[in-house]
């Protein structure tokens, strides 16, 4: 009888520990979970916040400043949501749901700066790039109507091209004053093949197309010119050693 009362006991108090310990685990997998997903909450409050500062650059409508606006509000609030004694993310979700009630100051489509740096030109390029990504991300998400996302994805596609345009024909006007010809032609034809390749075409496409036919026009002109002067000298060079091979020999 006291065998199988220590017996029970035994498998009683294993049963406890097996228990106990599956306990401690999911609490340790719900603490690991919870804390990944602060962290993954984390990446997107920073990335989001980010290019919302990156206005002073880059251009952006009141549909991306509201999609990123939203972008961290859902953000905060998960973290809020995993950290809910935490006053200082509550304070944070306060202040980005007042930003999402406010009208949106300063949304300008329309002006760009193309920098002279060329690290912080890449930079900006990369910016464009992050925003579509974003903005992607929130259309997957289903938070911005499909129509707000081919309207403004085609808008930072054109904006990228055309930093890209100003940028190669920049260096190719660089190029020719500093007369470095054949580089400037490279960043012309290099300029000509990127609108060649759009599937679209718009005023700005049309434009520079001819602007910059007009500079290709210009430099084979000038590399012409430029032959035909070496050609003439040559010629020039090539009659005098004649005219002294043949000249009457003086006689001393």
């Amino acid at each position: 009888m006291i065998v199988s009362i220590i017996i029970v006991l035994i498998v009683a108090l294993i049963v406890i520990a097996l228990w106990v310990s599956a306990v401690q685990q999911y609490k340790e997998k719900q603490e690991a979970e919870r804390r990944k997903e602060l962290t993954k909450q984390k990446v997107i409050l920073g990335e989001t916040e980010e290019a919302l500062m990156n206005s002073v650059n880059i251009p952006l409508s009141e549909n991306i400043v509201r999609a990123l606006q939203r972008r961290i509000y859902e953000a905060l609030n998960t973290m809020v949501i995993n950290s809910p004694n935490s006053k200082a993310l509550k304070s944070r979700l306060s202040e980005a749901k007042t930003h999402l009630s406010n009208p949106v100051q300063n949304s300008n489509n329309e002006v760009l700066s193309l920098p002279n740096n060329d690290k912080q030109l890449v930079s900006l390029i990369q910016g464009i790039k992050r925003l579509r990504a974003i903005l992607r991300s929130e259309y997957n998400k289903g938070r911005v109507d499909s129509q707000i996302f081919i309207v403004e994805d085609k808008r930072l596609e054109k904006l990228q091209l055309r930093i890209n345009i100003e940028n190669q024909i920049k260096r190719g006007l660089s190029a020719r004053s500093a007369n470095m010809v054949g580089s400037a032609r490279q960043y012309f034809e290099k300029a000509r093949a990127t609108l060649n390749a759009v599937t679209y075409s718009d005023e700005y496409i049309t434009s520079k197309h001819q602007e910059i036919e007009g500079y290709l026009e210009a430099i084979s002109i000038d590399l012409r010119a430029s032959n035909a002067s070496a050609l003439k000298k040559k010629t020039e060079e090539e009659q005098d050693d004649l005219d002294i091979l043949f000249a009457p020999k003086k006689k001393w």
